[in-house]
């Protein structure tokens, strides 16, 4: 599948339009490749180590793995169907090459090490390559460089070591730089190998096991993709957007990362840049709902195990979000790196860490009653954790909180007090399935009052909307959730359909919130917050003619940034990013489901 917005292969300042990168991923790490065949990104083991390949963030110094032809061409792409392994064909005046990429898995899952393979295939006449691996710095930490060994040369940089190997690829290695040229003729075959360790011995691929190694794992992805069970509409944008939620699903812990960047800035003008390499409660919630629809049992365990799990490792303290290994996030730190077009600044961390937002309560009990009501049961300390959390939010929901977009501004956010409305009655839910005990009338009670505080203090008669908070005249989109949620499906959230879209909205795009336009892009997720939020209203057509109109946003590859602007849409935040694609997925789900019979 593919959008239907040109992508523009062209670098300009060293950098490449984030629309123009696919995404490669072996359960561990994710790689970002550009149309003219350069990967810019991919940190070595993990998805939030930090990069040796990082030219996204850097191009004088992040390092890259270039590969391209040396004349002209015009290129297409695509992922082979059911994968995520990506086929890129290009022609040149002389002849046609294609270029098969991607991490390599193993035969019982990922590898011990990371496994990037690039086999190129001769089609038609002759096209000239050239090829060249440089490592980065790792964000101006280390100085890499090139040493001899028994087996040949590798890549040291500081911790990690890189092995270049390959076949038919005409290497002229020397200085801190890896290059070669070959030339692909009718029916030859090339292979070029980059294997990583980090503190741990290197193995050096061997080129004919990775040719293996790189038809197993386009099996690995299809038969992944047999067991992926939807038939509804927009099957195929519905399937890529599972394929790209299980690139960001770290695979050692079950996380899901919110995204495979960190500091790909919201706005061109910069200023808006952030470290998404960390997994939200918020987004576990609506994986789950996700996975339980779509019949993967294994993810679908594995995220609720894994939110469970690191809440226990900070000593059952909730917190919006968690590093992917389950312990809790450090202090955001800025790198002295100039940013992708020179749009800084480049952090690590994420100082959010730290804030009191009150709707995770509803994420997390969400996640847990979804999981259970497909068929799945609690142990005892997950059910006494969840009661106690449902006994927190009727003392704590009439507190001011930082709200769904993390603000600096702590309000009575009226998505916040909806969010625990949500985690109410979710635990309401458990409680007739018997998976959980505690004070049910109480929880009744207090969602009650919830219901009736946010109708009287949240409403604006003048507005015919829920407002961002009481008194104010603002919109915020995030309360399109709650229609999902079921806290309203009536008049007033339909009404709040139409102010948000009128205020909010540029063509099928919304902005988070009032004041936004002028400070960053239109956030995809938002979008399609709006089609489910059409569907729940009762407003059918409208739910399917807009999400047509989102389908058709993503890139040539099916994937979405966080954000688009609406202007020349034009990608922007971090990529690809898992609440867009959650965002697809449930809209779909959502639609099918309430779609008249």
């Amino acid at each position: 599948m593919s959008g239907d917005v040109a992508v523009d292969p062209i670098r300009r300042e060293g950098y490449v339009d984030l629309r123009s990168y696919a995404a490669l991923g072996d359960g561990r790490t994710v790689a970002l490749v550009g149309l003219d065949g350069s990967i810019d990104w991919l940190p070595i083991p993990n998805l939030d180590s930090t990069p040796v390949f990082a030219r996204l963030l850097d191009d004088a110094k992040g390092g890259s793995i270039e590969l391209a032809p040396v004349a002209a061409f015009a290129v297409t792409r695509r992922y082979l169907p059911q994968t995520n392994v990506l086929e890129t064909t290009y022609t040149t005046a002389s002849g046609i090459a294609r270029v098969t990429d991607a991490l390599v898995t193993g035969l019982a899952g990922q590898l011990p090490w990371v496994e990037l393979a690039r086999r190129i295939d001769g089609i038609e006449g002759t096209v000239d390559f050239c090829w060249r691996i440089t490592a980065g710095t790792c964000f101006a930490t280390i100085t890499p460089r090139v040493e001899m060994t028994t087996h040949g040369r590798i890549i040291r940089a500081g911790d990690l070591m890189l092995a270049v190997e390959g076949s038919n690829h005409g290497p002229d290695r020397g200085g801190s730089i890896l290059a070669g040229h070959f030339t692909a003729t009718v029916k030859s075959h090339h292979m070029l190998v980059v294997a990583g360790t980090k503190n741990e011995p290197l193995h050096l691929p061997i080129p004919d096991l990775t040719a293996i190694g790189l038809a197993r794992t386009v099996d690995n992805w299809k038969h992944w993709s047999d067991d992926f069970n939807y038939e509804g509409p927009w099957a195929d944008a519905v399937q890529r957007s599972a394929l790209a939620l299980k690139l960001l699903i770290h695979s050692p812990s079950g996380a899901i990362a919110a995204a495979a960047t960190t500091s790909l800035p919201e706005n061109v003008k910069g200023g808006k840049n952030w470290d998404y390499r960390f997994a939200w409660v918020r987004d576990v919630t609506y994986t789950v709902r996700a996975l339980v629809r779509f019949g993967l049992r294994e993810e679908t365990h594995e995220a609720v195990a894994w939110l469970i799990q690191a809440i226990r490792m900070s000593d059952s303290k909730l917190h919006i979000f968690y590093r992917l290994d389950g312990s809790a996030p450090g202090a955001a730190k800025t790198q002295d790196l100039p940013g992708w077009r020179g749009t800084g600044p480049v952090i690590v961390g994420n100082d959010a860490r730290t804030q009191l937002q009150l709707g995770i309560f509803g994420d997390l009990v969400t996640a847990m009653a979804d999981y259970v009501e497909a068929g799945n049961v609690l142990d005892a300390h997950t059910r006494v954790m969840l009661a106690a959390v449902a006994d927190h939010v009727c003392e704590v929901w009439h507190q001011h909180d930082s709200g769904t977009w993390e603000l600096f501004d702590q309000r009575d956010y009226t998505a916040s007090k909806m969010g625990c409305w949500q985690a109410l009655d979710s635990a309401l839910r458990l409680c007739k399935l018997g998976q959980i005990a505690g004070d049910p009338d109480r929880w009744r009670v207090v969602r009650g009052q919830i219901t009736e505080w946010v109708a009287e203090h949240c409403w604006s008669e003048a507005r015919q909307s829920y407002v961002t908070f009481p008194g104010s005249e603002q919109l915020d989109a995030s309360v399109l959730l709650h229609a999902t949620s079921g806290f309203d499906r009536g008049p007033r959230m339909s009404a709040t359909i139409d102010a948000i879209r009128s205020e909010l909205g540029s063509g099928a795009l919304l902005y988070r919130y009032t004041g936004m336009e002028a400070e960053e892009g239109a956030f995809v997720a938002c979008s399609f917050w709006m089609a489910s939020a059409l569907a729940c209203v009762g407003r059918h057509d409208e739910a399917v003619k807009l999400m047509d109109e989102l389908v058709g946003l993503a890139n040539d590859v099916g994937l979405y940034s966080e954000m688009i602007d609406p202007a020349d849409l034009s990608f922007l935040g971090n990529f690809p990013q898992g609440l867009s694609h959650l965002g697809l997925i449930n809209a779909a789900i959502t639609i099918d489901e309430l779609a008249p019979r």
